[in-house]
């Protein structure tokens, strides 16, 4: 069991620990200080989740259906053009470059919005579902493999919210601002253009 649970920690965090719309998500909300911990913990439940399901072999279904990938792919190209034009928009509105700010956004509307661009992205399907669902479940010890991926997707989203509180009272430059929200831009940007072309970025 604890070959398989070193196993699932190592790839679990190769999958999770990349930059992509979920992760640059998290710790855009880390950074403004808008329930970061809460979507650490939603984003953490929802991989512990997939990746369960994925080891019991629901990804090998998914995989089968070309039809439901398709749709997942545009929605989740739609929902990150969003995302990408609210943080164009945080970029060339002064009064919203204030790091460390505090909570702007609604427990609801966070909530919303961290579910949205964790279960719109077919990505995550891709990573956690089917991947680490079909290695998972290969394994001497699938239940070994499960804990160590969700070991792995616990440390990284409560690490990298910690890593954004820590560097938002030093980021308070409007400048600074402005990059940070024009690389969130431009990453959710590249991200959509991967699904509708499928080319993984």
């Amino acid at each position: 069991m604890l070959i398989s649970a070193l196993q699932g920690l190592a790839t679990g965090a190769g999958l999770i620990i990349a930059i992509g719309a979920q992760n640059t998500f998290v710790l855009g909300q880390g950074l403004r200080r808008e329930h970061p911990w809460m979507v650490a913990g939603v984003c953490a439940l929802c991989d512990w989740l997939l990746i369960g399901l994925g080891v019991l072999g629901l990804g090998q279904l998914i995989a089968n259906q070309p039809v439901l990938i398709l749709v997942a792919r545009l929605g989740g190209a739609a929902f990150l053009l969003w995302q990408a034009w609210q943080a164009r928009r945080r970029m060339l509105d002064p009064r919203t470059l204030a790091a460390g700010r505090g909570a702007s956004g609604s427990r609801h509307s966070v909530m919303l919005a961290t579910l949205a661009v964790t279960l719109l992205n077919p990505q995550v399907y891709l990573d956690t579902l089917i991947m680490l669902g079909a290695i998972g479940a290969a394994q001497a010890s699938p239940l070994g493999f499960y804990l160590g991926a969700a070991v792995a997707s616990f440390g990284w989203f409560f690490g990298l919210v910690a890593a954004a509180g820590w560097l938002a009272p030093r980021l308070a430059s409007p400048m600074v601002w402005r990059v940070i929200d024009g690389l969130i831009a431009a990453i959710l940007v590249a991200v959509a253009w991967g699904l509708l072309t499928g080319v993984k970025l």
